[in-house]
């Protein structure tokens, strides 16, 4: 059976038995592997596991219910990356009548479509009409031509793999302060930008550390919400100066009702508190490396 060494860490790998091949091959920007792990149906993009058919809902529900609720409204979202199409789904289900979910890797999303049992099929991707409008291209150039035309979102998802250290990984500008500013720059007033932001484990959590910083340089208002049964944490945040955001969505949630199946108020409450290193950041110095 085929084994995939997942990198965690410094001196940290996780290791999965998959069989059932479903596909694999290397698209112009990643090595995607479609197979059957003890969690179902799994995808892994350049040796990192994305998504699993047991955890999916959960990882896409605490990416999407906390942004769609803080926002003030839901009519127009914006996904970039996610290829599964769980998220366009999600924001449909929330109300939002127009959804461009852009991708620069169209083999991926494909074969997402063709292999996985939960998101897009390949009838969705072949329908002209709906909401949903999938386009094959880099979100940086898709941004910046909507910025010229003056369209606006209620609600910019960023889903992509995690941000990491090699050079001439496409996706780490994705994840800067730049792009944020750009995507912060076509929202519809009250509206939101949500990013999945790394994991708060103490000795993986760089990429949060950095992903809280950076929010918190351009909103006004950032809202943390870690996955009670996850291992991934979520920003989300609004240019205006929201007081108690995590009280705010907990209590929409309760008023509005909602069709997550994975969520309530209290875990949405619970969720909220960022973890003890970014409320207390600690300065290193020379001395304690």
């Amino acid at each position: 059976m085929p084994l995939i060494h997942e990198p965690l860490g410094a001196g940290l790998t996780r290791v999965w038995e998959v069989g059932d091949v479903r596909f694999h091959a290397r698209t112009p920007y990643q090595e995607v592997l479609i197979g059957k792990t003890a969690q179902g149906i799994s995808l892994f993009c350049d040796g990192e596991r994305q998504s699993t058919e047991a955890s999916q809902l959960v990882y896409h529900e605490a990416l999407m219910v906390p942004a769609l609720l803080l926002a003030e409204r839901v009519r127009r979202v914006l996904i970039i990356g996610s290829s599964e199409g769980v998220a366009s789904e999600l924001a449909v289900a929330a109300g939002a009548t127009v959804v461009d979910h852009v991708d620069i890797d169209e083999q991926a999303v494909r074969a997402c479509a063709e292999h996985l049992p939960y998101g897009y099929t390949t009838a969705d991707l072949a329908r002209g009409d709906g909401p949903v409008r999938v386009s094959y291209e880099d979100g940086w150039a898709f941004l910046a031509a909507a910025e010229a035309r003056g369209d606006t979102y209620d609600v910019v998802v960023i889903d992509l793999p995690d941000e990491n250290t090699d050079p001439d990984a496409q996706h780490n500008r994705l994840y800067g302060t730049d792009f944020l500013g750009r995507c912060a720059r076509v929202l519809a007033p009250g509206g939101v930008v949500t990013c999945q932001a790394g994991c708060p484990t103490l000795w993986r959590n760089e990429t949060l550390r950095s992903s809280w910083q950076r929010f918190r340089e351009v909103f006004g208002t950032v809202l943390y919400f870690g996955s009670d049964e996850h291992e991934w944490a979520f920003l989300s945040g609004r240019a205006d100066v929201v007081d108690d955001p995590g009280a705010l969505v907990a209590r929409r949630f309760a008023e509005r009702g909602s069709g997550a199946a994975t969520l309530d108020a209290e875990a949405l409450l619970g969720g909220t508190i960022p973890p003890y290193s970014l409320r207390h950041p600690v300065v290193r110095t020379s001395s304690d490396r």
